[in-house]
């Protein structure tokens, strides 16, 4: 990773929002109690806010910066903001257990260099 301390700083809120969602949600995940939870639902979608925030940082630095699907990150991020009424369940349901896993994974590797 290129040394800078700013990147730095936005990797770990990168991990540190994953985290925090990760703690929002039971041991044993279910979509069904998931999607009757608001108070869990909205903490999540700040977290994916802060998330796509701080890879939009991250591409301005370095636009080629080497995590997988970057500028869809940042694309989620202003879907949540800007059409936060075509934000469904189903789509955070499948950010949190197909892309965020890979994401923390990638993050954790960069974090480690």
């Amino acid at each position: 990773m290129q040394n800078n301390k700013e990147i730095k700083i936005y990797l770990q809120d990168i991990s540190q929002a994953i985290s925090e969602i990760w703690s929002f949600l039971p041991e044993k995940r279910n979509f069904y109690e998931f999607q009757n939870d608001l108070k869990t639902r909205k903490a999540i979608e700040r977290n994916i806010e802060i998330i796509g925030e701080a890879m939009n940082r991250i591409l301005k630095i370095v636009p080629d910066f080497p995590i997988e699907a970057s500028r869809k990150i940042v694309d989620t991020r202003n879907r949540i903001i800007h059409g936060y009424d075509s934000v469904s369940e189903d789509i955070l349901w499948l950010i949190i257990c197909n892309y965020l896993p890979m994401l923390e994974k990638q993050v954790n590797e960069l974090l480690e260099q």
